[in-house]
């Protein structure tokens, strides 16, 4: 029996089949049943391939669901994808109105507001220039602004933001914020856990297609993180053919590692910590970069680290097992959940083979009875995405006498 509903977004249940063969069947989502109130802010976070996505898109009647239904009231705008209702060939002025028009904009709003839209996107000078002349950093804040200008009752955006720079996307997250705070509903995907924390009244994740948790964004963040979501600080494909990669290289495991090689979670704050990579060469005449990149619990990619080793660097690997290992020094990190996410790519031509994201997750431990740390003796929470232990130097040079001997006269009797 379907549920009461209520406003504005209700009963999302049994969605979206997909990828459909004879011999097997994969659901992108399943079972899914929810409400979500006017007015509430909720990221959705969850692995790549979790379902989120294909979530955004069911709510913007992009995808059908195979089964169950969606129910929505109120003004719907989406931004899913870079170039969603723009036409290459027309400049960004007609964009605008065009995709104005299909996200249910008047042409009166559209007029009363383009000055806003455009200032906002920040391409005054490229407004009459065909967009398809545009870079991908331009198309998308053109389309985040005549998005976020709607005014929309409802807004969904998914991830891509993620092509603007730093200073556009902080630009976006502050409109968002806007948005939330004068009442309208807001559904965003993101893997940025500071942005799902400090947008969100509600954060809900998804993995394979279920939700898992739903509930305040920053325990359901932390949750998420700490957990790994099937993550450990150990992945293993024992099957090359479902191991990541292509015909050219598959990475085998990955796997935490402690100075004395043991597989380790967790690692106190002082000690070193080895992110290893083990993968086969599957074909020759390839130079392989094999990196990984380190996110704290708030999503925030702290370094990306290559494979240098000078027996390498600039040579082709002939077929056979490889395992390569990087080490991050103690007293760097800060405490908390770090997540590793591994690539390999090959350069000239710039060609990328494997990426797992969210491989493996591991927690940094500072102790507040060490004494050899930067946390020295101040018991309370640290902030910063780094702790690196700096060395220190203090000078001390005693006042002149005839300092400690004024001091030693200040009045200090009240003034009546």
């Amino acid at each position: 029996m379907e549920r009461a509903f209520r406003h504005p977004v209700a009963f999302v249940r049994h969605l979206a089949k997909r990828g459909l063969s004879s011999a097997e069947e994969f659901w992108a989502l399943r079972d899914i049943n929810m409400e979500i109130d006017a007015g509430e802010v909720v990221g959705i976070i969850g692995r790549n391939g979790a379902g989120k996505s294909t979530l955004l898109k069911i709510l913007s009647r992009i995808t059908d669901p195979t089964e169950g239904r969606v129910r929505m009231r109120g003004r719907t705008a989406s931004l899913l994808e870079v170039a969603t209702g723009f036409h290459p060939d027309l400049t960004g002025r007609e964009n605008v109105f065009l995709n104005g028009a299909i996200l249910g904009m008047r042409r009166v709003e559209i007029k009363r507001k383009f000055d806003d839209i455009v200032q906002f996107a920040e391409v005054e000078q490229f407004i009459d220039v065909p967009v398809k002349r545009y870079s991908s950093g331009m198309y998308v804040r053109l389309a985040f602004s005549v998005a976020a200008h709607l005014d929309p009752e409802i807004l969904i955006v998914d991830e891509v933001l993620a092509v603007g720079d730093a200073a556009f996307q902080k630009k976006c997250l502050d409109k968002m914020d806007d948005v939330g705070h004068t009442g309208r509903t807001v559904l965003f995907v993101s893997h940025n856990m500071r942005a799902v924390t400090r947008l969100s009244s509600r954060c809900v994740l998804i993995d394979k297609g279920r939700v898992r948790l739903d509930g305040p964004p920053s325990s359901v963040a932390s949750a998420y993180l700490n957990s790994g979501v099937g993550t450990t600080a150990c992945r293993e494909w024992d099957d090359i053919w479902k191991a990541p990669g292509d015909e050219v290289v598959r990475v085998r495991a990955i796997r935490v590692r402690s100075e004395q090689g043991e597989l380790i979670d967790s690692v106190d704050i002082r000690q070193s910590v080895g992110i290893e990579i083990e993968y086969d060469v599957l074909q020759p005449g390839y130079v392989f970069h094999p990196h990984f990149g380190l996110r704290n619990e708030e999503g925030v990619l702290l370094f990306l680290a290559q494979d240098v080793d000078l027996r390498w660097r600039g040579h082709r690997r002939p077929p056979g097992r490889y395992v390569s290992t990087g080490w991050i020094p103690g007293n760097l990190l800060a405490e908390g959940a770090m997540t590793v996410g591994v690539t390999m790519m090959t350069l000239q031509p710039e060609h990328l083979h494997v990426t797992v994201s969210d491989a493996v997750v591991f927690r940094v431990v500072d102790s507040l009875t060490a004494t050899d740390t930067s946390r020295g003796d101040y018991p309370r929470p640290i902030g910063g995405v780094m702790r690196p232990m700096l060395k220190w130097t203090t000078a001390y040079t005693p006042l002149p006498s005839e300092h400690a001997v004024q001091a030693d006269r200040v009045d200090v009797s009240p003034n009546f």
